[in-house]
């Protein structure tokens, strides 16, 4: 399952923790360092707007913040997960809408307040500053992406119309950097704040632009994916191999998942996580899918030999973060495709598979997890049935009499939605350590 050395032992530091602690550590040195600034000449024309510049000071920081969230930094992402890092930076997103709304709210009341003007008079008199336009006109990319991510508005969108609404987000990006850069008392305040602002915009803008663009560029200009073989596995999954050049150094890890895109027979900007349904070995790539849209039931008539255009590999459901020499692997429907995958790695101890469908015949890849579970000398039971027939499959009672040391285990659970939170919710009431679990769920946003 995975060899000795990688495994947290003990007391061991986890990758989790020490990518969440080098995290807030730089948080919390870039707070005190911009708390400095503004003390030092943060002092605006009246209070309201001293006020006003502190919030502004922050916003700035807080929106590069969100930058590095989504800049899918391998070494961030492989230890914190793309799910954790996408949904931390949907709630600094809200927290960054509040903080531009009060700091624009404030500018004009000070402004106002200064000139004792109506606040509307003084709105739109700020509207013709070039800078005050700026910040203005991010502002309100700000509030509609905002207001777009909101759940009741973004079930009802397709994907691909958020995610392009989402993108002028860097407009807003674009746009509030040239306002601060405009705003002389903080940017150019000292010769310490201008080169602090211009590393840290630069910083940012660099990890986001490597990791989203030049390092997917790069990698599939080295590999040269192209797609070897389709194999449908039953009427409704497929299994696509995907082959390329010197694949020894792509640096995927059994249980990670990629973002495939297949130019020529899907639009550019058709995009689905999948994960890796077999282990790493150099010599190819495997995802199998279910057909649960039009990009994933297109999948069996993507020709042989088309280019396949990969980003990743992403995600932290691997053994980097095995804590316990045995494991427990948890998985239903399609979610086994990344379990399977872990199967092929060296196990250490015995590994037990749980493995939840309706019926034996929606079990993906049931005979190869079968051979790999009997390889690993592991046991595997095969939970079918619906959801209302008899025990819940993943109450307590039921976990603690298929797996009577379960609390001994690392846990790792795939799935969908409402099985993920059941399990989670009978691991809590079995007591298992928190950093014994591990779950991640797949996607895009």
């Amino acid at each position: 399952m995975v060899a000795a050395n990688e495994t947290v032992r003990g007391g061991g530091v986890r990758p989790v923790d020490a990518a969440r602690w080098a995290m807030w550590t730089c948080v919390a040195v870039n707070l005190v360092i911009v708390e400095a600034l503004f003390l030092s000449a943060g002092s605006g024309k009246n209070e309201v707007l001293t006020v006003a510049k502190f919030f502004g000071l922050h916003a700035a920081l807080v929106m590069l913040f969100q930058l590095l969230l989504v800049a899918r930094l391998p070494w961030l992402d492989r230890r914190i997960g793309m799910d954790r890092l996408t949904a931390w930076h949907r709630w600094v997103g809200f927290a960054l809408l509040w903080t531009v709304l009060t700091h624009a709210t404030l500018v004009v009341l000070g402004y106002a307040t200064l000139d004792d003007a109506p606040m509307g008079r003084t709105f739109l008199a700020l509207s013709g500053v070039p800078a005050s336009l700026l910040g203005i006109l991010a502002a309100a990319v700000i509030l509609v992406v905002a207001v777009l991510s909101t759940r009741p508005l973004r079930r009802r969108l397709r994907y691909e119309v958020w995610h392009g609404a989402h993108l002028l987000l860097y407009l807003a990006l674009g746009l509030s950097f040239v306002h601060q850069l405009q705003e002389t008392t903080t940017f150019t305040s000292s010769a310490f704040a201008t080169a602090y602002w211009w590393v840290l915009w630069l910083f940012a803008f660099g990890a986001l632009l490597t990791g989203r663009v030049v390092l997917p560029l790069w990698r599939n200009a080295y590999h040269r994916f192209r797609v070897a073989a389709v194999v449908p596995e039953s009427d409704d999954v497929v299994s696509v191999y995907i082959t390329g050049r010197h694949l020894g150094s792509f640096p995927a890890r059994a249980g990670q998942f990629c973002i495939w895109r297949f130019p020529g027979h899907h639009h550019w900007w058709t995009a689905n996580p999948f994960s890796l349904s077999a282990a790493p070995d150099g010599r190819g790539l495997r995802l199998t899918a279910r057909a649960a849209g039009s990009t994933s039931a297109g999948l069996r008539n993507v020709p042989v030999g088309s280019r396949a255009f990969v980003e990743g590999p992403y995600g932290a459901f691997t053994s980097l973060h095995r804590t316990r020499p045995g494991a427990l692997l948890i998985a239903g429907g399609v979610g086994i495709t990344p379990v399977r995958a872990m199967l092929e790695e060296r196990a250490v101890g015995d590994v037990v598979v749980l493995y939840r469908v309706r019926s034996e015949a929606d079990a993906v890849l049931l005979d190869e997890v079968r051979d790999l579970v009997v390889l690993r000398g592991g046991r595997l039971h095969l939970l079918t049935g619906r959801t209302g027939e008899g025990a819940p499959p993943f109450g307590p009672s039921s976990l603690r009499q298929l797996v009577p040391d379960i609390v001994e285990r690392d846990v790792y659970v795939c799935g969908p939605p409402a099985m993920t939170t059941a399990v989670l919710s009978g691991l809590k009431d079995l007591q298992v350590p928190a950093r014994q679990v591990h779950a991640e769920r797949f996607g895009l946003a």
